[in-house]
């Protein structure tokens, strides 16, 4: 199991519309990532106007549900860092490499 403070951190998020991303930062605890079909960001909330989370934090990758990402090992994400964007969706995890 990966220790909370080897969690990888969300280098950057380019989703301005999300409550949690204060100019270029996610401020969320921990961000959940993956569906069925493709490695969304779970904890993206359209928000634009508000701030959300945590001044003075950087979100960390809490759970990966894309097992078939070359990052992921038992459902954690071990690259060094992330960044989340618009992909196939609002907010998808830029780093996810299939394997």
């Amino acid at each position: 199991m990966t220790a909370a403070m080897e969690m990888p951190r969300v280098q950057e998020c380019v989703v301005v519309a999300c409550g949690y991303n204060h100019t270029g930062d996610c401020h969320a605890f921990a961000i959940t990532i993956g569906s069925m079909d493709h490695a969304h960001c779970r904890t993206f909330i359209e928000l634009p106007t508000v701030q959300a989370g945590v001044d003075g934090l950087i979100a960390q990758v809490g759970a990966c549900q894309r097992a078939d990402c070359r990052h992921n090992d038992q459902l954690e994400c071990h690259a060094p860092a992330i960044k989340v964007g618009p992909d196939n969706d609002m907010a998808d995890c830029i780093t996810y490499d299939q394997r």
